[in-house]
């Protein structure tokens, strides 16, 4: 029998592949018992990664997202190597844009041993963590503040955004394609993020390996957009040919990989 971490990937894989998988069928796949396959469905149901259904698992929602307070402890080792790693590519004395995600709250707290770093931000909890550097200069943009994750969006965050242009924008994202399209859950926090895109030097998508094959209703964008994209596993191999034909670099924290991979830690693909 495989561990069962091994096992809740694999459903995984096959749920974003097929869209919906049954009991059974993952029973007699894994030679488990149908308690143990239930259980690995709540067990991947509570962290927002399928969506539990009877008899079964499903694509989880691509119309709301997972919980602010559920996102930030899923993969929290995972966004912290990640995190760590993306630093290393931020120099003294850059200019950023950071926008709303746990992911990038991780980030905002490994740069925190940076000198003169200069941050516009739509995310109060990115204000928060990188005000405790008196060397850093933070921005806080203008807007709606969401109360479920201290996000800022709307009209005037966009405006604030596009008075500056910065040598680098962070961003995250709820869900990639595996054509490559950007995707999220909330309209208007793509907007600002669009506008952080387009008035960045350099674009550095932090994702953990939960957001490819993840749906989600709204097009941000697409890979191409993307400078360097920072994650902890080698995501799908079409999606990879992809981002090396169009030249987007693949940073993979910690070497940890998948089989097929071909991509280390801080290696552009």
């Amino acid at each position: 029998m495989q561990a069962p971490k091994v096992r809740h990937q694999q459903i995984l894989d096959l749920v974003q592949r097929h869209g919906f998988v049954t009991v059974e069928s993952l029973s007699k796949r894994f030679e488990v018992t149908p308690q143990t396959v239930r259980r690995d469905i709540n067990m991947l149901s509570d962290r927002g990664l399928v969506e539990r259904y009877h008899g079964g698992a499903g694509t989880p929602s691509s119309v709301e997202n997972v919980a602010y307070a559920a996102r930030q402890v899923l993969c929290l080792e995972e966004k912290r190597r990640i995190a760590k790693l993306l630093a290393k590519h931020i120099p003294d004395h850059a200019s950023l844009f950071i926008n709303i995600g746990t992911t990038t709250e991780e980030v905002s707290k490994a740069l925190m041993d940076h000198e003169g770093l200069r941050i516009i931000t739509n995310n109060l909890n990115v204000a928060a963590i990188l005000s405790g550097n008196p060397d850093f200069e933070v921005v806080v943009a203008g807007g709606l503040v969401r109360s479920r994750d201290r996000g800022i969006i709307g009209e005037a965050t966009i405006d604030l955004i596009s008075q500056f242009r910065v040598d680098f924008g962070i961003i995250g994202i709820s869900g990639i394609d595996a054509d490559g399209v950007l995707l999220d859950f909330d309209y208007r926090e793509v907007r600002v993020a669009q506008a952080i895109i387009a008035n960045s030097r350099r674009i550095f998508l932090a994702a953990d390996h939960t957001k490819f094959g993840r749906n989600a209703m709204v097009r941000l964008g697409t890979i191409d957009q993307i400078t360097s994209v920072f994650t902890d596993r080698n995501p799908p191999l079409p999606l990879c040919q992809r981002m090396s034909d169009l030249g987007v670099e693949l940073h993979v924290a910690d070497a940890v990989v998948a089989a097929d991979a071909v991509v280390t830690e801080g290696s552009p693909v």
